[in-house]
């Protein structure tokens, strides 16, 4: 990582936070991946240029932007001149429902005027690290507005192609010792070609990408809670230290360790 990036993450004590990502990057770019949270995320300077569902979006500064559950997306510097700063809150799986997915996935930028404001607010309590009361407070703020915009818009359908559906449930339920496609597929009662046929096309990711970035996700959490990047590999299922630290540094922009110091 470029000595002029810069990356902060921690585990504010207020619920339903899984954790905060404060980071300035000026080459990073994210791949296509996917988080089992909701993500907020909070564009202070630049403006990041991402895809969602398959979709070319942007994030302007001062704007903030929801990030489904499930859903891969990547994010870049919308030029390459300048880079971009960003704060971001990964959020409880059940900060809002699954039913209201596909309708954040259409519209994932929040145009209220006041939610800028609000979730600045927010971040500033979490860096106060004894005001999470104000935190849960703006977040709650937040979730309001977000519901009652999420309410009066109209839902673009997606295909849901069940077996796509259960190769992803029986990846989630094994993340750390996922089977080989053969197995998968004759669990599954289908080829493997079918399957990561399906899954791509439902889910806009292959299979072993998307199985990465939940293994990614969890070594986040797990180094945030001060475990040893080279224990962590072992726990998420990674094949060594090495194995992680190179996912883990493409995906993030920054190395486990570096990500282990900058949260201690």
């Amino acid at each position: 990582m470029p000595e002029r990036d810069r990356v902060r993450a921690w585990r504010p004590d207020v619920p339903g936070v899984q954790e905060v990502l404060h980071a300035e990057f000026h080459a990073h770019a994210y791949p296509l991946h996917t988080h089992a949270e909701w993500t907020l995320l909070l564009i202070d300077a630049g403006e990041v240029a991402y895809r969602l569902d398959g979709r070319e979006l942007r994030a302007p500064a001062a704007t903030l932007t929801i990030l489904p559950p499930g859903v891969p997306h990547d994010g870049r510097a919308a030029t390459g001149t300048t880079g971009f700063r960003k704060r971001v809150a990964y959020l409880d799986a059940g900060w809002l429902g699954d039913d209201l997915v596909d309708r954040v996935v259409d519209a994932p930028l929040v145009a209220h005027p006041a939610i800028a404001g609000a979730a600045g607010r927010m971040h500033r309590a979490f860096e106060a690290g004894g005001d999470g009361l104000r935190a849960e407070s703006e977040l709650l703020a937040i979730r309001s507005v977000v519901l009652r915009d999420l309410a009066g818009r109209r839902v673009r359908h997606r295909r849901d192609d069940p077996l796509a559906a259960r190769l992803r449930a029986l990846l989630d339920d094994r993340i750390t010792g996922a089977p080989t496609l053969a197995d998968a597929a004759a669990e599954l009662d289908a080829s493997a070609t079918r399957l990561v046929r399906a899954f791509t096309a439902a889910y806009g990711i292959p299979p072993h990408r998307y199985l990465t970035g939940r293994r990614v996700d969890m070594a986040r959490h797990l180094l945030l809670g001060g475990m040893p990047p080279a224990e962590v590999a072992a726990a998420v299922g990674f094949y060594d230290q090495a194995h992680l630290t190179r996912h883990f540094a493409r995906t993030l922009g920054v190395t486990p360790a570096r990500f282990r110091r900058a949260a201690a």
